[in-house]
């Protein structure tokens, strides 16, 4: 089996190389990559100070370790911090972040990588975020016994851990010291293959989201936009959501904050909006036309958790695709969250839908029942203080971790 996984890792090297002719994000995944062993190597070896090593996939698990990080680097500030990324899309936006003290792609998981990567950086402690498994890296912490932690682990029984061919993938978890899990179904799939070194310690976004709601910055032109209004965010919307959005009567304004954000992709927006009132881009707003505009779209990345202090309810995108995108950001601000059919893996989704915070909708007539109900001030009120405790109540799992572990 460990033959097989290695042949496979080579031909996703080999398809990503193909791709990465037409494709740019693979393209940064190849070019991010090139001489990064030497680079590490050369840039590591000046280090003398304890070294501990973070990876995260992409942008997403990146939020669910800042608050373990900034944690960490707050208890022991003469200690390093390493931050890895497999994601261009994690790695490109956040390479400049300064809770870490190095930031790079990480190798291709081969044995040889996963042992010149690890001669060079010497971690002293490893924590993986939600479920990255990468086994040759595994493999080479537990070979030299560094302690290596799954934090924010979250695991289903459709995962192949727990498949009749999963045996040599159960065998490879033996790598890890500890696994830190978001919820008890988690533990229990993990205890009914062996391993007892769990502890349930719930999820670190809710950390992260709730920093964001206490520190917010005011957005001025955002601001004026809403005034005292009603307003939708559509967060992290793709096309599918903007269109069902703009085939209903809204009575409240609307922001969309695309999660592309390409030209062609604003622009169609633009016209899918244009029976809407004054559409703005946020690029072209200014004090006079922001008063304007019934829809502002957001045409740059990074402000979306911020916006949605001026929001009244809150429509999250990728409900129609691959799964939803991250509701808590706006729960945390008393949001009540609106989003399409594919949720079933988020654990948050379907929680808040069953205390009444969070509504599902899988077309027209359901989203302009939804916001009609959600018209209503007390249903709003009581909706919107559902969210806000649903994150209020569950902070605390960076500080469990960082407690329960010993370094």
């Amino acid at each position: 089996m460990k033959l097989l996984y290695n042949i496979s890792l080579y031909s996703y090297l080999l398809l990503i190389r193909i791709a990465s002719l037409f494709n740019a994000k693979a393209k940064l995944w190849i070019t991010g990559r090139r001489h990064l062993l030497d680079e590490i190597n050369t840039r590591l070896s000046e280090n003398t100070a304890p070294l501990v090593w973070f990876h995260c996939a992409s942008l997403g698990e990146f939020e669910q370790g800042r608050p373990l990080i900034e944690r960490y680097k707050k208890r022991h500030p003469d200690h390093k911090i390493l931050l890895t990324f497999f994601s261009p899309s994690g790695y490109e936006i956040r390479k400049n972040y300064a809770g870490a003290d190095y930031i790079y792609y990480l190798p291709l998981d081969t044995a040889h990588n996963a042992r010149l990567f690890i001669d060079a950086i010497k971690p002293i402690a490893v924590f993986f975020v939600k479920y990255e498994f990468w086994f040759n890296y595994l493999d080479e912490l537990s070979e030299r016994r560094i302690p290596t932690y799954l934090v924010s682990g979250i695991f289903r029984n459709d995962h192949y851990f727990f498949k009749s061919y999963g045996k040599w993938f159960r065998n490879q978890l033996s790598s890890f010291s500890h696994f830190y899990l978001q919820d008890p179904q988690s533990e229990q799939l993990l205890n009914g293959i062996g391993y007892k070194n769990t502890s349930v310690s719930g999820d670190t976004r809710f950390d992260r989201v709730n920093e964001i709601a206490k520190n917010v910055k005011q957005i001025e032109l955002v601001k004026q936009f809403a005034g005292n209004e009603k307003v939708m965010i559509a967060g992290s919307s793709w096309e599918e959501d903007e269109k069902l959005i703009a085939s209903i009567k809204l009575d409240f304004k609307l922001i969309i904050a695309p999660h592309e954000i390409d030209e062609k992709h604003i622009h169609s927006i633009e016209e899918e909006f244009a029976g809407k009132g004054f559409c703005l881009r946020y690029s072209k707003a200014d004090e006079a036309t922001v008063n304007l505009a019934q829809v502002l779209i957001i045409d740059n990345i990074g402000m979306l958790s911020s916006l949605y202090q001026y929001g009244t309810v809150a429509f999250i995108g990728g409900g129609f695709g691959k799964g939803i995108h991250n509701i808590l950001e706006a729960a945390t601000f008393g949001l009540p969250v609106i989003f399409g059919p594919n949720y079933e893996k988020f654990t948050e989704a379907k929680e808040l839908i069953k205390q009444g915070g969070a509504f599902v909708v899988s077309g027209v007539a359901e989203l302009e029942k939804t916001v009609a109900l959600l018209n209503d001030e007390e249903v709003l009120k009581t909706a919107s203080h559902i969210s806000k405790h649903y994150v209020e109540s569950r902070v605390g799992a960076s500080d469990r971790i960082l407690g329960d572990v010993k370094i």
